[in-house]
């Protein structure tokens, strides 16, 4: 061992194992795609409430994946302990959008390439992902579901308000009834023939209906 090996340091080596232009130019691009992953994510969102925080962790997951996957590919020792660090990560918050999970992964998926060097891929498949989420994300149905909830005090009335709906509607399905004594709540999915919403008052004037109450229905809440 020589005396410049006393003081050779590993440590100092690693330092410019990654040069600064690769560092800056891949953050910089880890930002600008994961700013356009949340600006699909803000433009395809159809959940109740929109979180803003949300959209700011696929910006930040994107630019964390990338510099990790920096780390580990400049070194392959510094690989195997990232793989033990990140296997004691626990994810408690529940993801209440399917789609958000797409967004995750894609997230993780741009920083990944993008750290790999592939920066064509990257920018190409983040456009792709972005347009088909744009399409079939925004496309809505032409006949938007109802949710028809009305209470009846016998069954005689039951079977008038349900013939008028039958027939005031294009689709008319019970979802679910309850008969309790003097009373019979019907919940009934209908799609409606114009966009026109009259005939839910004739229906609660009707004798024998004590009330009556439309909601719109998008499978995240039923009235």
């Amino acid at each position: 061992m020589s005396f410049n090996d006393i003081f050779k340091s590993s440590f100092l080596d690693n330092v410019t194992s990654i040069s600064p232009l690769d560092m800056v130019l891949s953050m910089v691009l880890a930002f600008a795609i994961g700013l356009f992953i949340y600006f699909i994510y803000k433009k395809t969102y159809a959940g109740v409430m929109y979180s803003a925080s949300f959209g700011v962790t696929l910006v930040a997951l994107t630019m964390v994946t990338n510099f990790v996957i920096l780390a580990v590919t400049s070194n392959v020792v510094l690989s195997l302990g990232m793989v033990g660090a990140l296997s004691i990560v626990r994810f408690r918050t529940a993801i209440k959008e399917p789609l958000d999970i797409a967004f995750l992964f894609w997230s993780i998926a741009a920083g990944i390439v993008l750290a790999a060097g592939l920066i064509p891929l990257a920018v190409f498949g983040s456009v792709v992902i972005g347009i088909i989420l744009l399409i079939f994300a925004n496309k809505k149905s032409s006949v938007n579901p109802y949710i028809v909830v009305i209470r009846c005090e016998n069954q005689e009335s039951e079977k008038k308000a349900t013939a008028y709906l039958t027939e005031q509607t294009q689709k008319c399905v019970v979802k679910s009834k309850t008969a309790r004594k003097g009373e019979i709540e019907l919940n009934m999915e209908i799609r409606l023939k114009e966009d026109n919403t009259e005939f839910i008052n004739t229906l609660a004037d009707m004798e024998g209906v004590e009330s009556a109450v439309l909601v719109s229905y998008n499978g995240d809440y039923m009235g």
